[in-house]
């Protein structure tokens, strides 16, 4: 077992474990608004993008703008493909020019963000949680993304 360092801070507790990046503790839930599919929140590397429930957004390396390369059962069991719905309201902070879409195998439309697609991972039990950033799975690494649509590579997690 690795030694764990705890800090107590204003607005939360923050623990860095060794060879795991740090880990934050949320100590008030993430602002949610269920009316958007495609929100804003916060996280220690800064602002990531969600769904308006709370559930962290990933983006595969695999994937490319046209081509969604998690389609095995366990890999979409894990890693759920964000799809798209009729009504599409996004919040304070998300691009609009950049939500796009791409046709799945199943026929289903899976949402995305400046060219990736998008995917909650199910580990991430509550909103606000970020559990799988930079996890290697499936052929390949899985990274949230920032309001402009870039993969952030720091390693954090987040548990409200």
């Amino acid at each position: 077992m690795g030694l764990v360092l705890v800090l107590l801070l204003g607005l939360g507790t923050v623990a860095a474990a060794c060879n795991s990046g740090p880990v934050t503790t949320l100590s008030s839930p993430p602002t949610t608004n269920s009316s958007f599919a495609l929100t804003i929140q916060r996280s220690p590397a800064g602002p990531i993008l969600a769904t308006g429930t709370g559930a962290t957004l990933y983006d595969f390396g695999p994937d490319s703008p046209t081509h969604s390369a998690c389609l095995n059962v366990g890999c979409v069991y894990q890693w759920p493909p964000l799809l798209s719905t009729e009504t599409l309201l996004v919040g304070p902070g998300v691009d609009r020019a950049l939500v796009g879409t791409v046709r799945r195998p199943d026929g289903s439309t899976q949402l995305t963000y400046s060219g990736h697609p998008l995917y909650t991972y199910i580990r991430d039990t509550k909103a606000g949680a970020v559990t799988g950033q930079g996890i290697d799975q499936d052929g390949g690494s899985w990274y949230v993304l920032d309001p402009a649509g870039n993969e952030v590579h720091a390693p954090f997690t987040v548990n409200p």
